[in-house]
């Protein structure tokens, strides 16, 4: 299995998938920020950094079986100025369409904050799903409540 993590972090999602016992060949990831580059490097070395995703084209990636990313929310956050997508770091998340639509993989997972109504529309109108809410605190000490859009089937059983 390929996986493809745009605003991959410190690759929480490598993380999430080797404690789920979920193998992938190749985990390809989009980030800019050095420190998390330089973390998920140290603790994934196998990684493959494909840099910023506005400049990464499907066609030089091979077969994507799995997309994940959550894309900067300070538009759409309730702490936010509410600019929903006229914020430029909230409209990256055109960017998780554009390579959805390009790869064509067999799952998506999209992640982000509680939000206007609104603004979870629109996301649930591309992503032609509505989301799953979940507090980490069911899992963590952290009180962190988040959306999650998804094709993956059962995922709440």
């Amino acid at each position: 299995m390929n996986v493809l993590s745009l605003f991959d972090g410190m690759s929480c999602g490598q993380i999430a998938l080797n404690r789920a016992s979920i193998k992938y060949d190749k985990y390809f990831v989009s980030e800019i920020d050095k420190y998390a580059i330089k973390v998920t490097q140290f603790n994934y070395p196998n990684t493959i950094q494909l840099g910023d995703v506005t400049k990464i084209s499907a066609c030089n990636l091979p077969d994507i079986d799995l997309l994940i990313g959550g894309s900067p929310c300070q538009g759409v956050s309730f702490a936010g100025k509410q600019l929903n997508f006229d914020d430029p770091r909230s409209r990256l998340f055109f960017h998780f369409i554009r390579l959805l639509k390009e790869t064509k993989p067999k799952f998506f997972l999209f992640e982000n904050v509680c939000m206007k109504k609104e603004f979870e529309q629109i996301i649930s109108s591309y992503l032609n799903v509505s989301p799953i809410y979940i507090n980490s605190s069911l899992v963590s000490a952290q009180n962190r409540k988040r959306l999650y859009w998804t094709n993956i089937p059962n995922i709440c059983q």
